[in-house]
């Protein structure tokens, strides 16, 4: 019997694409002796919440974030020392459909990493040993489990593929015991998110409709979160790191977000999700995936597809022409508290894009179940 492999998977991007890897982590610790995680510094505390992650190495790129770091010949070394030294048989690097794996690819052969498997559509030469074709139109994290399923990893018996962190702490210290509403105003950018005075304003619509309103953010967030909640909200702005974040979802009737980590992390803990969505990235790609979700957003606006940081149309009308009736119907049917007939996957809001865990792999399909992800 051929011994099971040391494997390393590379994601080098923010907490919210290596939450998005986790089925796919978990597909290849399932067929591994060992599995290590290769991220980045913003996706450090995200790797270590990953089931069947047994250690995270971290690797601040070059070629990737908002703001890369430089290139540095000794940084660049320190990690060829690092990877050489643990002897990997196989890795697997984890790209979005518009980044290139080849930069990650070059550093590993370079480190003896034997044999190496990415999505990629420039030519590889030889710097992948499976070249892998992305389905049209696929989910992140089920382009990464596609690819973790064809190069021989598949998820264990009793796997339902969903995004999952290890059990968060007990955040009632912080939120109370009483029921609430989360409300995540901030995002790394600022295109993908409510102007704050648009998010002071829903935070004000929920508290009135009679949801305890917890609005949550980083610790360079805390302005933010304070003008948000106002005095109508609990404000955690600055006082949780990821892990208790976690937590704080976790015990939420709903999140409402943007697209960015924590609707992820809220998926991960299995909280429904309003998901303020705006189009400068693919929906079908980046929604949250695997809970109950209702979209709302102008998808055809014009800056959809654009990638754009900043909102490039005065009024930020994609998000922000949102209205309070929205949310609140949005709240209300993920929540149950608009009686039956509102808990259905009927259109809630500005569009019909709810999905559960159950359907998740069947409504990404959007070109027939033939189209698999193959490889070149």
């Amino acid at each position: 019997m051929t011994a099971a492999p040391r494997t390393l998977v590379v994601r080098l991007d923010s907490a919210g694409d290596v939450l998005l890897a986790g089925p796919a982590v978990r597909a290849v610790a399932a067929g591994s002796a060992y599995t290590a995680l290769l991220c980045g510094p913003q996706g450090e505390q995200a790797g270590r919440m990953l089931p069947g992650v047994d250690e995270v190495l971290v690797h601040d790129a070059p070629w990737v974030g908002l703001e890369p770091a430089p290139v540095s010949r000794e940084e660049t070394r320190r990690l060829l020392g690092t990877l050489a030294e643990r002897r990997f048989d196989r890795a697997l690097i984890l790209v979005s459909y518009h980044q290139s794996p080849l930069p990650a690819a070059l550093l590993l052969k370079v480190a003896g990493v034997g044999w190496t498997a990415a999505d990629c559509e420039d030519y590889p030469g030889a710097l992948l040993d499976l070249r892998h074709q992305r389905r049209p139109h696929r989910h992140e994290a089920l382009a990464a489990l596609d690819l973790a399923e064809d190069a021989g990893f598949a998820l264990p018996p009793g796997d339902d593929g969903a995004l999952r962190v290890r059990t968060p702490p007990d955040t009632t210290h912080l939120t109370g015991p009483e029921p609430y509403v989360v409300l995540h105003p901030g995002a790394a950018v600022p295109a993908r998110a409510w102007s704050p005075g648009r998010a002071a304003r829903a935070a004000a619509a929920l508290a009135a409709e009679g949801y305890r309103v917890v609005v949550t953010g980083g610790r360079g967030e805390r302005e933010l979160t304070a003008r948000v909640a106002g005095r109508h909200a609990l404000d955690l702005g600055g006082a949780t790191d990821l892990r208790e974040l976690a937590g704080v979802l976790a015990r939420a009737r709903v999140a409402v977000t943007g697209n960015t980590g924590p609707a992820h992390l809220a998926a991960a803990v299995g909280t429904p999700v309003v998901s303020l969505f705006a189009p400068v990235v693919p929906a079908e790609r980046w929604r949250p995936y695997g809970v109950p979700s209702v979209l709302l957003g102008d998808q055809r606006a014009a800056c959809a597809g654009t990638r754009a940081r900043r909102c490039p149309t005065p009024g930020h009308p994609c998000l922000d022409g949102v209205g309070d009736a929205e949310v609140l119907a949005a709240v209300a049917a993920l929540s149950g508290d608009g009686g039956d007939d509102r808990v259905t996957d009927r259109p809630v809001g500005m569009n019909n894009l709810t999905e559960t865990r159950k359907t998740a792999n069947k409504t990404t399909v959007t070109k027939g179940a033939d189209e698999r992800g193959v490889a070149w």
